[in-house]
């Protein structure tokens, strides 16, 4: 096994991959490959570009992509030119996508299409080019004849502590999203932890089935870079071509969240795929049931592990380890990773006794900077010890496991009773008749919020809000169980594949008439 320099500089991170495994794919996307030399030659020549288009050091540059090697190779070419990447959901409608672009003050952008960017170039001030990807059009810059006249040169130095590598936008799932200030060592740091957690090394082949722009994506491109390992990408998540890229690529690290294993799993023609070439996969972004977590170990081959996380913490914070029960990855997120601290505190922010519910804070080199143009936003969130105050509810037991118990934005309160939905979804998740399950409050003129269980159903179930009312008593106190049942066909989710329970509230209240 070859041993890569471990760099906190995400340019350097490519440029030590290209120099030690130069014939070896690093990416495949859909029929095209590319090889880390090939990547690290156009990812130089793309950065001599941007320079040459007057972006400098620390310029702001969107990439607007679908999961493509373009999106690949601007990424690094970014990072090589000493710009900071604003990844944008291409899927965005003009209203989202300008707010991403103003409060970002990005200054160029990679397009996927023309769609209404060629408005916004005139509607926002720090705007002042935009380049073309899969399509050729007037005031748009060609990436594919840009690439054609670049030339290879030194990158830039960057300060991995202290320049900035992305801003990334939050998804939004309960207000207004923020922009996450992330510097070269808060991605990488977070990343080398996880691989060597996951024992990651060359010969391994990732599965990126989210998209690129989340920063479950940008660290999968760097966490196979950083080990020398080759990145399958989706560029659209379906359950049939990811089973049939696990077994055509021999596919060994299966990151997703639960959803995509379960629904794996429960594919009609599972058995008919050959994935036994899974070694192991990161969980994170919901909570998965223990069962599943057993049949993903049996019947995937896959000694998956569960994480936690968010953006502002780079991705992982904290993850189980290989030498974990079933249990533990189902009902916990594992233990922090080496050189984060976290408590839990109370509403003062001082901190709680062991097990006892409070919020998750941490410290540490994966912790966000602050959010980019929001001093206001900074502040509340992070203290001046440097603790980042997670908004999500937790426990830590003795041997400093970490359970989430739900966000603090989402705790209900009935009638003087704090609800917690993630408590209600993990006992709802277990039902044999539910495959998606979300908790929501709703005002209440006597209670002041009441508790909506918002469920999907297996095809062919005759589970009624009756007899899941019922399955909910056998479990909680009278104050927990859910007032009402909502059975839908499927839940709204955000482009990371976590259920937005923004959309949700807002449909199910339209739905009431609230």
């Amino acid at each position: 096994m070859k041993q890569l320099q471990k760099t906190l500089n995400v340019s350097n991170t490519l440029k030590e991959a290209a120099k030690t495994f130069y014939d070896r794919e690093a990416a495949v996307v859909g029929e095209r490959r590319m090889t880390y030399g090939e990547l690290d030659q156009e990812a130089t020549k793309l950065a001599n570009q941007l320079i040459q288009l007057g972006v400098k050091s620390g310029d702001h540059v969107g990439i607007a992509l679908q999961n493509s090697l373009e999106f690949i190779t601007a990424f690094y070419a970014i990072a090589r030119a000493g710009a900071v990447i604003i990844p944008i959901n291409p899927f965005f409608s003009k209203e989202e996508s300008a707010y991403v672009v103003e409060q970002s003050q990005a200054k160029l952008i990679f397009c996927g299409e023309k769609a209404y960017f060629q408005e916004l170039r005139y509607e926002i001030e720090t705007l002042e080019n935009l380049i073309s990807v899969g399509f050729e059009e007037d005031e748009f810059i060609s990436y594919s004849r840009l690439m054609m006249r670049g030339s290879p040169k030194e990158p830039l130095h960057v300060e991995p502590k202290e320049d900035l590598f992305a801003i990334l936008f939050t998804s939004g799932t309960t207000g207004r999203s923020k922009g996450a200030m992330l510097t070269h060592e808060n991605v990488l740091y977070s990343t080398l932890s996880a691989a060597k957690v996951m024992k990651c090394t060359e010969e391994d082949i990732f599965l990126m089935p989210n998209p690129l722009f989340h920063i479950f994506g940008v660290t999968f491109i760097l966490r196979a870079a950083s080990c020398g390992g080759k990145l399958i990408v989706m560029e659209k998540y379906s359950v049939t071509k990811a089973l049939e890229l696990i077994e055509k690529e021999k596919v060994t690290v299966h990151p997703g969240v639960p959803t995509m294993f379960t629904l794996e799993l429960n594919h009609p023609d599972f058995s008919k795929y050959n994935v036994s070439s899974l070694r192991t996969g990161e969980m994170a972004a919901a909570p998965c049931p223990v069962e599943v977590v057993k049949r993903i170990r049996k019947e995937m081959n896959c000694n998956v592990l569960v994480a936690y996380g968010m953006t502002e913490t780079s991705a992982t914070l904290t993850i189980t380890g290989f030498e974990d029960s079933d249990e533990l990855r189902s009902e916990t997120v594992g233990r922090p990773i080496p050189g984060v601290r976290i408590k839990i505190v109370d509403e003062n922010r001082e901190e709680c006794e062991t097990r006892q519910v409070g919020e998750l804070a941490c410290k540490g080199p994966v912790v966000t900077k602050g959010y980019f143009n929001m001093p206001e936003e900074t502040a509340k969130a992070i203290d001046h010890e440097g603790w980042f105050y997670t908004g999500d509810i937790a426990t830590i037991d003795e041997s400093g496991y970490v359970r989430i118990v739900g966000r603090k934005k989402e705790m209900i309160i009935r009638g003087g009773f704090n609800i917690y939905p993630r408590e209600l979804e993990e006992s709802l998740h277990q039902h044999p008749d539910i495959v998606h399950a979300a908790v929501i409050g709703l005002p209440d003129e006597i209670y002041g919020e009441i508790t909506c269980a918002c469920v999907v159903l297996k095809k062919g179930s005759k589970a009624s809000e009756e007899s899941l009312t019922e399955y909910m008593k056998q479990r909680f106190v009278k104050y927990k169980i859910p007032d009402t049942f909502m059975i839908l066909n499927d839940l709204p989710v955000t482009p990371s594949g976590k259920i937005s329970k923004l959309k949700l509230k807002e449909e199910i209240e339209q739905q009431r008439g609230f």
